[in-house]
């Protein structure tokens, strides 16, 4: 009859894997599906084109924009796109692909941490002599599935899977502080003496922070140094030796890691790049509003609990429910989760507040700020929602359900509703319908606007002012100017449709206009 059951067992992991397997095969499609579609908003083509003009210099040190320096971010990111130029050809996709690498590295990240969990489970388990053969099969499939049922939460959670497809910092700087917590927190807690179980992942700690240097600046280093201070602060426990010790070897070896870009940015741009891109782009960023991103303290407090989408409800009853074990110093429930104790609760809280309080402090607030504490509320709604899955088979097929359901309305997103939004945000229909008809250099002009956009779409054609900022017009006279200070050949100009009459009734000018996209009009004009 043990036999029997053991079969049964057998078998029932078999199509499990064979689930889960199916299902991260789904991830990995979603994950690289919808790059294609046109870059939006004021950041991305910005950023794309930093890294196409740093690909057409071979120059994989100085970040120019129009050939101007552009010191506001480190240069991971660019380098991720010229990569991704080289094997995919200067295009949406290839800006984005880097960006989706990283996001899926943050979900395997998560899942490695559920794994350390379930193995440490398992051993105990094993250590303490399970006899029965079934008991021992299903405590090890339970356990197990912990690593998967978080790397789904992460997969499916709407901050992740927005900012996996966007050409942007923010998961750049996610993936390296998450694998590096990863990193520290198996670290923490391996008792085993080897270097490999051991002191292997401690080195990772430091390698990924420097990464994280390289991804972001310098909350590359501020963050995992203040969560893992705040971790031990709430374990009312102090760190190990060998830990203080690492603090200097390990530091040294993020410096160094970060030091491929930093140092030879140094030597070329000394003060500039200091000035620039520490003390205005960290400190000013961080103390006032210089940046025009204003928002009220709780802004986060909203932002973070929607980024958990779908999962909302269970993030928040998760809190509650941590929040309550917390002040009570109860442990979570021995048997249905591969937790006996509260470490992975106190550490994800300390991931989870530490961003939030910083950000919520500083000056100038974006939404994919707050990126870096996802994960940790990740990790929080599966714990919560793990203790559920194995109670009830309904439970499982339920959030399945959400998880699936999740990445197929994320797909159908992708083909009907982003690409009406990208047609009216980008200018890349109307620089083509003037490429079209043979005006493929002339400058092209902002009036009454400023059109970041036009970054990527009109490469090296943009007009500028004497500090490398689009340069903005008023009026049809400012555009007649610069058609004179050409030498009076004819230049495209974009202007909200509202002001387009400025153009076409000025009897001084000729004017062709090609097409719009509901908010702009691209216009061929000459002198008469």
């Amino acid at each position: 009859m043990s036999e029997i059951t053991t079969s049964n067992a057998a078998v029932g992991s078999h199509k499990y894997r064979f689930g889960w397997l199916v299902f991260f095969l789904l991830v990995i499609f979603v994950y690289f599906f919808g790059l294609t579609i046109p870059l939006v908003g004021p950041d991305e083509p910005r950023y794309a084109q930093v890294a196409r003009e740093m690909l057409d210099r071979s120059d994989w040190v100085t970040p120019t924009l129009g050939g101007f320096n552009w010191f506001e971010k480190p240069a991971l990111l660019y380098w991720l796109e010229m990569v991704s130029y080289k094997l995919f050809g200067v295009n949406e996709f290839a800006a984005r692909f880097g960006p989706a690498i990283f996001g899926l590295g943050t979900i395997l990240s998560l899942w490695i941490l559920g794994r350390f969990m379930a193995t440490e489970t398992i051993e105990k388990a094993a250590n303490a002599e399970i006899k029965a053969a079934t008991s021992f099969i299903a405590a090890n499939s339970v356990t197990k599935d912990f690593a998967n049922w978080l790397a789904l939460i992460a997969a499916t959670t709407l901050g992740i899977i927005v900012f996996s497809h966007g050409a942007s910092f923010d998961i750049i700087i996610t993936f390296p502080i998450t694998a590096a917590l990863v990193s520290f927190f198996i670290f923490d807690q391996t008792k085993a003496a080897s270097f490999n179980r051991k002191y292997f992942p401690l080195a990772l700690f430091y390698i990924f922070i420097g990464i994280a240097l390289l991804a972001k600046g310098l909350i590359g280093i501020v963050f995992p140094f203040a969560i893992v201070a705040f971790y031990f602060v709430l374990s009312r426990r102090f760190p190990s030796r060998t830990f203080l010790f690492s603090l200097v070897w390990g530091t040294l070896v993020a410096l160094a890691v970060a030091s491929i870009w930093y140092l030879p940015m140094y030597q070329r741009h000394a003060n500039e790049f200091i000035d620039e891109f520490f003390v205005q782009h960290h400190f000013q960023r961080f103390t006032s509003n210089k940046y025009q991103h204003p928002q009220p303290f709780y802004f986060f407090l909203w932002i973070l609990p929607l980024m958990t989408l779908p999962w909302l409800p269970f993030f928040l009853a998760a809190v509650w429910s941590n929040i309550r074990r917390i002040v009570r110093n109860q442990a979570v429930d021995r048997g249905s989760l591969p937790v006996t104790q509260s470490p992975l609760l106190l550490f994800s809280t300390a991931w989870l507040l530490v961003p939030l309080a910083f950000f919520s402090l500083s000056g100038s607030k974006l939404p994919g700020y707050i990126l870096p504490s996802v994960p940790a509320a990740t990790v929080l709604t599966a714990i919560y929602l793990y203790q559920l899955v194995n109670r009830s088979h309904w439970c499982r097929l339920t959030v399945a359900s959400i998880a699936v359901a999740t990445l197929l309305v994320t797909v159908g997103l992708c083909i009907w509703a982003v690409p009406r939004f990208a047609a009216v945000d980008t200018v890349k229909g109307l620089i083509e319908a003037a490429n079209e008809r043979g005006h493929t250099s002339e400058r092209v002009l902002n009036l009454h606007t400023t059109s970041h956009n036009a970054e990527f779409y009109a490469s090296g054609r943009v007009l500028r002012d004497d500090a490398g900022k689009q340069r903005r017009l008023f009026g049809a006279g400012e555009v007649k100017n610069e058609i004179v200070a050409g030498n009076g050949a004819p230049v495209l100009v974009l202007v909200p449709l509202e002001y387009l009459t400025q153009l076409t009734r000025d009897e001084s000018l000729r004017s062709e206009v090609f097409g719009d996209n509901g908010e702009l009009a691209i216009v061929l004009v000459a002198l008469r």
